[in-house]
Protein backbone atom coordinates (compact mmCIF):
# COMPACT_ATOMS: atom_id res chain seq x y z
CA UNK A 1 0.00 0.00 0.00
CA UNK A 2 1.36 3.17 -0.61
CA UNK A 3 1.51 6.48 1.19
CA UNK A 4 -1.33 8.28 -0.56
CA UNK A 5 -3.70 4.92 -0.37
CA UNK A 6 -2.66 4.45 3.40
CA UNK A 7 -3.19 8.18 4.19
CA UNK A 8 -6.61 8.63 2.64
CA UNK A 9 -7.80 5.05 4.59
CA UNK A 10 -6.21 6.67 7.55
CA UNK A 11 -8.00 9.86 7.98
CA UNK A 12 -11.41 8.86 6.77
CA UNK A 13 -10.95 6.14 9.81
CA UNK A 14 -10.37 9.24 12.09
CA UNK A 15 -13.14 11.40 11.14
CA UNK A 16 -15.78 8.07 11.04
CA UNK A 17 -16.34 8.65 7.46
CA UNK A 18 -17.77 5.83 5.62
CA UNK A 19 -15.91 5.99 1.92
CA UNK A 20 -19.82 6.95 0.40
CA UNK A 21 -19.10 9.77 2.96
CA UNK A 22 -16.00 10.50 1.54
CA UNK A 23 -17.16 10.32 -2.02
CA UNK A 24 -19.88 13.03 -1.54
CA UNK A 25 -17.65 15.45 -0.02
CA UNK A 26 -14.95 14.93 -2.89
CA UNK A 27 -17.63 14.55 -5.66
CA UNK A 28 -16.39 11.34 -6.40
CA UNK A 29 -18.24 8.44 -8.54
CA UNK A 30 -19.25 6.46 -5.56
CA UNK A 31 -18.00 4.49 -2.51
CA UNK A 32 -16.22 2.13 -4.83
CA UNK A 33 -14.03 4.80 -6.52
CA UNK A 34 -12.57 5.66 -2.58
CA UNK A 35 -12.31 1.69 -2.22
CA UNK A 36 -9.84 2.07 -5.12
CA UNK A 37 -7.86 4.54 -4.11
CA UNK A 38 -7.11 3.30 -0.11
CA UNK A 39 -6.26 0.18 -1.89
CA UNK A 40 -3.81 1.67 -4.50
CA UNK A 41 -5.51 0.30 -7.65
CA UNK A 42 -6.06 3.41 -8.87
CA UNK A 43 -4.50 6.90 -8.45
CA UNK A 44 -6.77 10.18 -7.72
CA UNK A 45 -6.21 12.82 -10.08
CA UNK A 46 -4.52 16.52 -9.01
CA UNK A 47 -7.94 17.83 -9.33
CA UNK A 48 -9.31 15.13 -6.31
CA UNK A 49 -6.38 14.67 -4.73
CA UNK A 50 -6.55 18.59 -3.52
CA UNK A 51 -9.83 17.53 -2.89
CA UNK A 52 -9.24 14.86 -0.61
CA UNK A 53 -6.49 17.09 1.31
CA UNK A 54 -9.37 20.45 1.80
CA UNK A 55 -11.84 17.49 2.97
CA UNK A 56 -9.07 16.27 5.43
CA UNK A 57 -8.27 19.86 6.41
CA UNK A 58 -4.35 18.77 5.32
CA UNK A 59 -1.94 19.48 2.70
CA UNK A 60 -1.30 17.68 -0.23
CA UNK A 61 2.38 17.07 1.18
CA UNK A 62 0.86 14.81 3.96
CA UNK A 63 -1.26 12.76 1.93
CA UNK A 64 1.74 12.10 -0.72
CA UNK A 65 4.42 12.30 1.12
CA UNK A 66 5.93 10.07 4.15
CA UNK A 67 7.95 11.89 6.34
CA UNK A 68 5.60 15.42 5.38
CA UNK A 69 4.34 16.43 8.46
CA UNK A 70 0.92 17.06 8.77
CA UNK A 71 -0.44 20.47 8.70
CA UNK A 72 -4.12 22.03 7.68
CA UNK A 73 -4.77 22.71 4.26
CA UNK A 74 -4.89 26.70 3.67
CA UNK A 75 -5.95 27.59 0.09
CA UNK A 76 -8.35 30.28 0.89
CA UNK A 77 -7.01 31.78 -2.61
CA UNK A 78 -9.36 30.22 -5.28
CA UNK A 79 -7.24 31.44 -8.01
CA UNK A 80 -4.28 30.04 -6.49
CA UNK A 81 -6.28 26.65 -6.73
CA UNK A 82 -7.42 27.13 -10.22
CA UNK A 83 -3.54 27.31 -11.14
CA UNK A 84 -1.84 24.13 -9.10
CA UNK A 85 -4.82 22.63 -11.29
CA UNK A 86 -4.09 24.17 -14.77
CA UNK A 87 0.11 23.49 -14.14
CA UNK A 88 -0.85 19.69 -14.54
CA UNK A 89 -1.98 20.38 -18.36
CA UNK A 90 1.34 22.13 -19.35
CA UNK A 91 3.97 20.34 -20.68
CA UNK A 92 7.26 19.25 -18.86
CA UNK A 93 9.04 21.27 -20.24
CA UNK A 94 6.76 24.04 -19.34
CA UNK A 95 6.13 23.09 -15.92
CA UNK A 96 10.10 23.06 -15.14
CA UNK A 97 10.47 26.39 -16.13
CA UNK A 98 7.55 27.11 -14.12
CA UNK A 99 9.72 25.18 -11.61
CA UNK A 100 12.80 27.62 -12.16
CA UNK A 101 10.58 30.68 -12.03
CA UNK A 102 8.97 29.92 -8.49
CA UNK A 103 12.30 28.86 -7.29
CA UNK A 104 14.01 32.10 -8.22
CA UNK A 105 11.22 34.34 -6.80
CA UNK A 106 11.77 32.20 -3.56
CA UNK A 107 15.62 32.52 -3.52
CA UNK A 108 14.85 36.44 -4.87
CA UNK A 109 12.50 36.51 -1.07
CA UNK A 110 15.21 35.03 0.95
CA UNK A 111 17.88 37.36 -0.20
CA UNK A 112 15.61 40.22 0.74
CA UNK A 113 14.79 38.48 4.47
CA UNK A 114 18.38 38.36 5.35
CA UNK A 115 19.55 41.38 4.16
CA UNK A 116 16.55 42.96 6.24
CA UNK A 117 17.98 41.21 9.02
CA UNK A 118 21.26 42.34 8.41
CA UNK A 119 20.57 46.25 8.62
Amino acid sequence: MDILSKRIKELRKEKKWSQGELAQKIEAADSRQISRYEHGWITPSVETAVKIAQAFDVTTDYLLIEDAPRKPFIMEDKEVLKNLENIQKLSEKDRDCLFHIIDALMAKKKIKSFAQELS
